[in-house]
Parts: structure tokens; sequence; C-alpha cells
């Protein structure tokens, strides 16, 4: 355990070189959710407010869309046990919101497309607003397989994506999960 909390701290110190953000050095002001959002690791309990949550979907109507025809809808999972079956091990008052098209959420691609934008928009604002969030996509060919009717798709819709959202301790989780990115000189090609 030490070692890997040594690692983490020499990452973030050397990330500064790497190009990257240093957690240490955190942006602030209008910007500082696009330069410091991280994928939340350590969630604790603490229940996500009708407020918070009415934000966060907001953010997500408000994605951009091909020809605007916004093709998601959005499944808010409250209960406990059936947020546990698709993610497991989720502290009390977590949330999961699950995004969803028409189509089967594997070769809907314009679907899919617009229906990331939604998802980064909601996975953003819920760092906005302090909570911890986190994108996942390997859960939905269980979803679409067991659990549509028991989430209420609308009939010829397929989860596409989740964002899981709920309380964090900061200073802890954004260490534990820091994780290595590219520098801008390594996947921009300026011409």
């Amino acid at each position: 355990m030490k070692k890997a909390v040594l690692f983490i701290a020499v990452l973030v110190m050397l990330n500064g070189a790497a190009g990257m953000s240093t957690l240490g050095a955190q942006e602030t002001g209008p910007t500082a959710v696009i330069s410091n959002h991280y994928a939340a690791r350590n969630f604790t309990s603490g229940a996500v407010t009708q407020g918070e949550l009415d934000r966060i979907l907001t953010a997500g109507l408000r994605a951009p869309s091909a020809s605007n025809r916004q093709p998601w809808y959005f499944t808010v999972v409250r209960n406990h046990a059936l947020a546990n079956q698709i993610v497991p091990n989720m502290p009390d008052g977590n949330i999961l919101i699950i995004i969803s098209a028409s189509g089967d959420g594997k070769t809907n691609v314009r679907e899919i497309l617009d229906c990331g934008l939604a998802t980064q928009s909601i996975y953003l604002a819920a760092q906005a607003l302090g909570l911890g969030s986190r994108i996942y996509t390997g859960p939905m060919d269980t979803i679409n397989r067991r659990f549509k009717t028991d989430l209420g798709f609308p009939n010829g819709y397929g989860a596409v994506a989740l964002v899981r959202i709920g309380r964090v301790q900061p200073d802890v989780d954004a260490v534990s999960a820091a994780s290595f990115r590219k520098s801008l000189d390594s996947t921009v090609n300026y011409r």
C-alpha cells in the first residue's frame, strides 16, 4: 500500500514534466472543472440532493447533438439494490444515471455519439457541484440484456453509457484516482 501511494505521489510530481496538470496545483476559477476533473474511485455514503440532480440532468439536456435531435433518455437509479446489481459495492446515496437511445447501443452510431456528449456533460456537471463522478460503459451489455424492463427504458431503446455520481473525499480520491495522461506533444498535430 505504501509503495502504491509513493508511486502515485511520484507520478503527480513528475506530471508537470509529462504535460499533465498537477493535482497539487489545481486550477481555480471558471475553467477549473475542465482542467481538474478525474474519474472518482473512492465514493462515500451521502445522498445526492434533488437540487444537485436537477442541475446535473439539465446539463445533460443542454448537451449538443447533431441536427439538435437530442436522442438521449436518462434513467436515474436511486434504488440501492438495483444499482448494486449494475455497479457492485456502491455506498448508500450514490446514484446511477443511465443514458440510452433508440437502437441497440452498439450500431446506432449517430445516437451513441450524441449520447456521449450528454454523458460528458453529466459527468462534468457533477464534478462542478463538488460531487464525484465516473463514466462506465462495461455494464451496457448486461443492462440491455437483463435490466431494460426494470429500468423503464422506452421501447426500442438501449443503454449507451452510465454515470455514477456520489460523495467523495476529494483530497483522498483525487490522488487515488490519478492516472497517467499523455502529453499534448504526443497527441496533437498542428499544420
